[in-house]
C-alpha cells in the first residue's frame, strides 16, 4: 500500500514498460503505483468489445476494492486491411497465452501479400478521480513493416512505423527512445490529456519541465 507523502494514483497494470512510459510524462506530482504496488494479484476483468469498456472495467475493479484514485488504459492496433484487427484483442491476438512474438508473427502472416499496410494505434484511459469518471484518448497513424525492426518498446512496436508531420518515419517505435516515442505515440497523447486534467485539479503543473 502507498506510504509516500505524495498523493497515490494507481495505474491498473502490471506492464512495467507502460508504467515507465507514463511516469516519464506524469512527473513527480503523484505516487504512481502499479497493481503490484498496491498488492493486487487479481486478474482484472476485460469483458468488453471496445477499448472504452475495458479501460473503465479495469479501473472500476480496483477502485471498488481499494478505494484509491485509479486509471486504466486499453490500447489496440487497428489494421485497415484486416478490418481493424487485432483491435481490442491486440494483447491476445494469437491466443490467451500468446507472447508478443506470437502476436507479431500472426499479424505478419495475415498481412502477407497485402499492399495496404496502413494501421493506427489507439489508447483510451479511464480515470476515477475523487469518485468521478473521466475519459482520455490518443491515436497515432502509421504503417506495418514487413519484418520487426528495433529492440526497444514492446508489443507491436517493432512493426509500426508512425506517421510524422514530415511524413512516414523511417524508424519503428522500437527504434526510438522512450522520449521520442512518448512525444508522438497514442499512449503519450492520452497520458498528456490525463496529466492536463490532473494539473487543473491540483492547481499546479504535473508535467515535467
Amino acid at each position: 500500500m502507498p506510504d509516500s507523502a505524495l498523493p497515490p494514483l494507481v495505474f491498473a497494470t502490471r506492464n512495467a514498460n507502460k508504467v515507465l512510459e507514463v511516469h516519464a510524462l506524469l512527473g513527480n506530482a503523484y505516487q504512481l503505483l502499479s497493481l503490484d504496488g498496491i498488492g493486487c494479484a487479481d486478474e482484472l476483468p476485460e469483458t468488453g468489445d471496445t477499448l472504452e469498456h475495458n479501460a473503465r472495467e479495469k479501473a472500476a475493479y480496483v477502485h471498488e476494492r481499494w478505494g484509491l484514485d485509479v486509471f486504466a488504459e486499453d490500447s489496440g492496433l487497428l489494421v485497415r486491411a484486416l478490418n481493424d484487427e487485432p483491435g481490442v484483442y491486440s494483447a491476445r491476438y494469437a491466443g490467451p497465452q500468446a507472447s508478443d512474438a506470437d502476436n507479431k508473427a500472426l499479424l505478419l502472416a495475415r498481412l502477407a501479400g497485402k499492399q495496404d499496410r496502413e494501421a493506427r494505434f489507439r489508447t483510451v484511459i479511464s480515470l476515477c478521480f475523487s469518485g468521478e469518471w473521466h475519459l482520455f484518448q490518443g491515436e497515432c497513424r502509421g504503417v506495418i513493416g514487413l519484418a520487426p525492426a528495433g529492440e526497444g518498446g514492446f508489443g507491436y512496436d517493432p512493426l509500426f512505423y508512425p506517421m510524422l508531420h514530415s511524413g512516414l518515419s523511417q524508424r519503428t517505435f522500437a527504434q526510438m527512445s522512450r522520449e521520442e516515442k512518448n512525444a508522438i505515440s497514442h499512449r503519450g497523447q492520452a497520458v498528456r490529456a490525463l496529466v492536463r486534467f490532473l494539473e487543473s485539479r491540483a492547481g499546479k503543473s504535473a508535467l515535467p519541465t
